[in-house]
């Protein structure tokens, strides 16, 4: 019985050694879960199989195999994790290589669009007049009443003045422009001649929407004053 017994353990020895070698080539976590059911497996497992053998031996013999199949078993299990943390580990580093970012290398340019056409045609427009040496301004939209009609000699009794030709914001003294010649009398008012200037804006009349007329549309106008 004593040779069984120092047979059986040096298969556990043997087991136990094979088991620690083909561990650490294992390279991929299929072949580490393929080495887990072969020796731990419940069922199938190698370590189990030794331990069937539990019941043919004596009462004083189960001790001494029992203490070594738990301290196999408990080795393997504990190398086991080792190796699948490092496993993961790897493969995790491998797939941050393959996602790594070069930050160095120049960004996806972003589409920037393009000008509306209107934009666009009062760019055009006042650039010709800027190469001739005129200065592009702008102005208030809501205008009052004396920038709008009366500096231009548009009288109180003028049809422009009408409910229904004017957006008034205050009745009689704010409105929405109705043209961008009130620009000409705040250039009149704050610059001295040469004066050369184009303003370009949105100017609103009271109208009903068609085909060709609506509510607000754009002007472009100019002046020029001699010395």
């Amino acid at each position: 019985m004593i040779g069984e017994l120092n047979a059986l353990l040096e298969q556990l020895d043997a087991l136990r050694a094979r088991a620690i070698e083909e561990l650490e080539s294992i390279e991929t976590s299929a072949e580490l879960e393929e080495w887990d059911h072969k020796y731990l497996g419940r069922k199938r497992g190698e370590l189990t199989n030794i331990s069937s053998v539990m019941g043919k031996l004596s009462k004083e013999e189960r001790p001494v195999v029992g203490q070594k199949i738990n301290a196999v078993k408990a080795e393997l299990t504990e190398r086991l994790a080792a190796r699948k943390e490092a496993l993961r580990q790897r493969e995790m580093l491998q797939a941050l290589e393959k996602e790594r970012i070069d930050v160095t290398l120049p960004g996806r340019a972003l589409p920037v669009g393009h000008m509306h056409p209107i934009s666009r045609a009062i760019w055009d427009i006042t650039q010709v007049f800027v190469k001739m040496g005129f200065h592009v301004i702008d102005g208030p939209e809501v205008e009052t009443d004396y920038y709008n009609f009366q500096a231009l000699n548009i009288p109180a009794d003028h049809p422009a003045r009408d409910m229904q030709d004017t957006f008034w914001v205050v009745p009689g003294q704010i409105l929405l422009r109705t043209q961008t010649s009130p620009m000409q009398i705040r250039v009149m008012e704050q610059m001295r001649p040469p004066v050369r200037v184009v303003a370009p804006g949105k100017v609103y009349r009271n109208e009903a929407i068609d085909a060709s007329h609506e509510a607000m549309f754009h002007q472009v106008e100019g002046l020029l004053i001699d010395e």
